[in-house]
Formats: C-alpha cells, sequence, structure tokens
C-alpha cells in the first residue's frame, strides 16, 4: 500500500465530499398527516387601519383588522452592506407576504373562520415608542362583542429585547360561558419575488427558507415549504411547543403560553402561501370573569443565548449542519476570542493557532512518518521490482517494511481527518451565526461571512497550498508523471472552489497553511527529528 502516493488524492476528495455536503443545506422529511386545518386570514385593509410601533430594536406595523403583525424591521441591521436601510422580515406586499397572525377562534372567538371575518380592533393612537428612558412598552387594542364582551390584545415590548409578549384579556360581562381557542401563525409566499431573489446576499438563501417545529417529543425539526405546498401538512397534539418560520440568520416564532395541549399544523393557502401554526385546546370564561391568554412571539436575529431564554430549544433555529456539535462550541470559542479583540477576523486567525496548537502533536507525527517513508523508498521500489507480477505480494511486504521499521501509515491520515470536520464546522459557523453577518475584517474585506470581493484571498490560499506541496516530502516520493501533474493541479482546483467560500473561512486556511508552513520546516529540522 502505496500510502504517500495517495494522502493529497485523499485530501482532495475528502473536503469535495465535506463542501458538497454543506451546499447541499438538505432539509430533513417528516412524518405528516394531510390536514385540511388552516385559518386562511389575509390582511388586505390598509393604512386607516395600522398602527405604528417602534422600539430601540424594532419597527412594526400592526393591522388593526384582526392585530396581525404585518411589517417588522430590525433597526440593528441593514438590509444590505453599506445600506442605510434597516432589514425588513416581515412585510405584506402586493407579490410578497409574510404575516405574524394571532387571534381567538372557536364558538365565542372573535376571529371567525367561517366567513373569514377579523374582528376590527380600535387604539386611542396610532403611534407608539419606545422612550430611551424606558424599559417597557404596552401597546393594547381593544374589541367589543355584540353580547357585549371585552377583548383586549396587549403587545409588551421590552427594551434590547425581540421577544414580544402577546396576551388576550377577555372580560366576560355575559351570563353564560364563553368558550374558544387561540391560535397564532406565521404565513409567508412560498416563492420568493425576482426582484428580492435577485439581490439576496445570502449564500444558498433560497434553500434556508422553511418552517420547523418543537414539541415535547421532538425537540427540534424542520418542515419543507415543498411539503406544505403538496398538501402533506402537520397535525400534531402536544404540550408546550413552539412554531417557527426560518431564512439564513433571522427567525419569526411563536411560543404558546398555556397549561392545556396545543395542536400544531401546516396548511398551504391561496397565491402560493405556507402557513404553519398552533392551535390550543378549548379555553373556557366562567360567566361574569376575566381570564388572560399569553403568547410570545420572536422576530429577530437568531441570537443563540437570548433565544435559548424565550423559549427550550428554540437555539435550535440556527442550523448548524449535521456537525453542529462541533459547531457550537466552536462558535462559544470563536465569541470569547471576539468578546476580547473586538474583531471577528482576528478572532479567526487566533482560533486557526488554537486548533494548530491543539493538533501540533498529530501534525508532528504525520510529517516524521513521511519523511521515514521517504527514506524507505529505495526499500520500497526494491520490492516492487522483486514482486512486480503479484501486487497481493508487494503490498504485504510493504506493509511487513512498515512493521518492522515500526512506522504507522495512518498518522498520515489522522491530521487531515480530524482538521476537516474544524474546518466544515467553522463553515457552518460563518454561514450560519448573524453576529458575522456584514463583519469586517481590514482592508477590503468587509462582510467575513460572504465571499472576498476581489478573490485576493483566495489566490493566496491557492499558493499557500502549492507551496506546502512542493515542499512536503509526501510530493517527492510521486514518480509517476501523470500523477505529479494531478498533483500539482489540486491547489488550481482547491483555488476555484474557495472563490465563492465565505472570506473569514478562506483566512482561516490561510492562516492554518502558513501555520503548517512553520510547523513543517521546524520539524523537518535534525532537532526534531533525532527527538
Amino acid at each position: 500500500m502505496d500510502v504517500q502516493r495517495n494522502f493529497f488524492i485523499f485530501s482532495f476528495l475528502f473536503i469535495s465530499f465535506l463542501l458538497w455536503q454543506a451546499w447541499q443545506n438538505q432539509l430533513i422529511d417528516n412524518k405528516i398527516n394531510k390536514t385540511n386545518f388552516t385559518f386562511d386570514f389575509i390582511n388586505e385593509k390598509k393604512e386607516k387601519n395600522q398602527i405604528f410601533v417602534k422600539t430601540d430594536v424594532l419597527n412594526l406595523v400592526i393591522n388593526m383588522n384582526g392585530g396581525d403583525i404585518e411589517e417588522a424591521s430590525l433597526l440593528a441591521y441593514k438590509n444590505k452592506l453599506k445600506s442605510s436601510k434597516p432589514f425588513k422580515l416581515l412585510e405584506t406586499g402586493s407579490n410578497f407576504v409574510y404575516q405574524a397572525q394571532s387571534g381567538l377562534i372557536g364558538k365565542d372567538g372573535p376571529d371567525s373562520t367561517s366567513n373569514n371575518e377579523r374582528p376590527l380592533y380600535f387604539c386611542k393612537k396610532r403611534f407608539f415608542e419606545l422612550k430611551n428612558n424606558e424599559k417597557e412598552l404596552h401597546v393594547p387594542i381593544k374589541w367589543i362583542g355584540k353580547n357585549g364582551v371585552i377583548y383586549i390584545k396587549n403587545f409588551i415590548f421590552k427594551s434590547g429585547q425581540y421577544n414580544i409578549k402577546v396576551e388576550y384579556s377577555i372580560f366576560n360581562k355575559t351570563d353564560k360561558s364563553l368558550q374558544l381557542n387561540s391560535f397564532g401563525q406565521l404565513k409567508q409566499t412560498i416563492n420568493l419575488p425576482k426582484n428580492r431573489d435577485s439581490d439576496s446576499e445570502n449564500f444558498a438563501f433560497e434553500n434556508s427558507r422553511g418552517t420547523a417545529y418543537s414539541t415535547i417529543d421532538n425537540k427540534y425539526e424542520k418542515y419543507k415549504f415543498d411539503s406544505i405546498a403538496d398538501n402533506k401538512n402537520l397535525y400534531i397534539t402536544t404540550k408546550n411547543g413552539w412554531i417557527a418560520m426560518l431564512q439564513k440568520y433571522f427567525t419569526a416564532a411563536w411560543i404558546p403560553k398555556n397549561t392545556g395541549d396545543n395542536i400544531i399544523y401546516t396548511s398551504y393557502a391561496k397565491n402560493n402561501v405556507a402557513v404553519i401554526g398552533y392551535k390550543s385546546s378549548l379555553i373556557t370564561v366562567p360567566p361574569h370573569s376575566n381570564r388572560t391568554i399569553k403568547s410570545v412571539l420572536w422576530i429577530g436575529p437568531n441570537i443563540q443565548q437570548d433565544m435559548a431564554l424565550v423559549a427550550p430549544n428554540l437555539d435550535l433555529t440556527v442550523d448548524y449542519g449535521w456537525l453542529w456539535f462541533l459547531s457550537q462550541p466552536l462558535f462559544k470559542l470563536l465569541k470569547f476570542l471576539y468578546n476580547w479583540i473586538g474583531n471577528w477576523g482576528y478572532s479567526i486567525i487566533l482560533i486557526t493557532f488554537i486548533m494548530k496548537a491543539v493538533t501540533y502533536p498529530l501534525t508532528k507525527a504525520q510529517h516524521i512518518s513521511m519523511l521515514r517513508m521517504r527514506s524507505l523508498q529505495p526499500e520500497i521500489h526494491k520490492i516492487k521490482t522483486q514482486f512486480q507480477d503479484d501486487k497481493k505480494r508487494t503490498s504485504q511486504e510493504i506493509m511487513l517494511l512498515y512493521k518492522r521499521e515500526k512506522i504507522n501509515p495512518i498518522n498520515g491520515f489522522l491530521p487531515i481527518l480530524i482538521q476537516m470536520p474544524i474546518f466544515l464546522s467553522l463553515y457552518y459557523v460563518l454561514i450560519g451565526s448573524v453576529e458575522l453577518r456584514h463583519a469586517p475584517f481590514l482592508l477590503w474585506i468587509n462582510d467575513l461571512s460572504s465571499q472576498d470581493p476581489y478573490y485576493v484571498l483566495p489566490i493566496i490560499m491557492g499558493l499557500t497550498m502549492f507551496f506546502i506541496q512542493k515542499t512536503s516530502s509526501t510530493s517527492r516520493t510521486i514518480e509517476d508523471p501523470l500523477q505529479s501533474k494531478i498533483m500539482n493541479f489540486i491547489p488550481v482546483i482547491f483555488t476555484g472552489f474557495f472563490l465563492w467560500l465565505p472570506a473569514g473561512l478562506v483566512l482561516y486556511y490561510i492562516v492554518g497553511n502558513l501555520v503548517t508552513i512553520f510547523q513543517q520546516k521546524f520539524i523537518f529540522s535534525k532537532k526534531i527529528i533525532i527527538n
């Protein structure tokens, strides 16, 4: 077995496979139940029925016809790099709808499902603002039924927070009990408008959109828009739980706060709209009494530590792929370094040094193994000549030679097996963590989460890789001219791969290559070999 001859080819194939896996961004299929369960409310009344809410982090538009949030802008996040406009998460337009709806249905619920009517709430003010010296803002809207029952829907905002408390207070002044159910749902047009799709700054943005839910039995599960469009809908009964709509960096989610069961459902509404929501179990309000029904709505960036406090497992909406168990601690370490340094680029450089220091014993074993294998090339050549007509015997003799000289060929593969999962984990961190969105580094690198606009870093990466290949002992042992040409071409292929990868990931690889060059020279010195 000629291990050194296949080392770089193995590396190339392994990285290619991992990158292919990352680019696919496959969503998980689930067991489903078909149902027509839906509340197909689309708010169309504009302007005169709207109220406006501004906090230090949110700008919202609430439609008084139903009390739904039909627009939401995140003030701390720009729509695009170098843009002055805030990022709009929820919106309601002629060709695209993304709304957060909620209401009370059932026998005595004001949101009628039979004729698609919504209660028209009223409010004393049209504009609410959370002042700098205020910690909390209440936005109450009111509706009175024909029987005199008073329904107050109160939105509660807190300074610096993206979770909104939505409380229904029901005042039953009648002599009969009221029976109703609460619901919260998110609806979004499945197909993005052409102008919105072309302006998207996010790699594989379309594939990142979809729905997700959490139940008492299943902490986190994704569900495709395609499945909803095919009417393969969810109908799950659970206690607690939550529902969400996902996209890269940002999430909208409803979290019911009740003691009974909830039904989690999806449906396909008119105009190519996907819906995911929850419906509570039956709620009874006795005569001449009042009751409050609570829920929480998250509208904001995927800030993991904040989301984890809002609802269990809500932080899992940050998609780190199948290597999440590596990506999560890696992100925590990266954020710790950022809090200390104050620059994500320098944090990536420092984490590269840390990773290289941790894997140094393996790197040392790898290079020493390759050097010792190179010194055995004359004997290997002799074995190949002696048993040139018996490949099986040739492999057996070479392995006996390795065993006699106490050389383990696997040592050449261990560093790549360990470093590649770290590499891919960092890839997921860079493309999935909102903290690195639009994060600048130096000079022309003004967004570490997107590709280098001038492709300077990928070219530097290719040059460092070519230098490592030329100076390593492995490349010197390749005797086949065709194989040698293939090996020389691998850095070019890798450079092509890295042209579209996040600049932060390319930076990580460049620094790693430079450290490898230093380690290689250090290990190849006589002092290290003797030791």
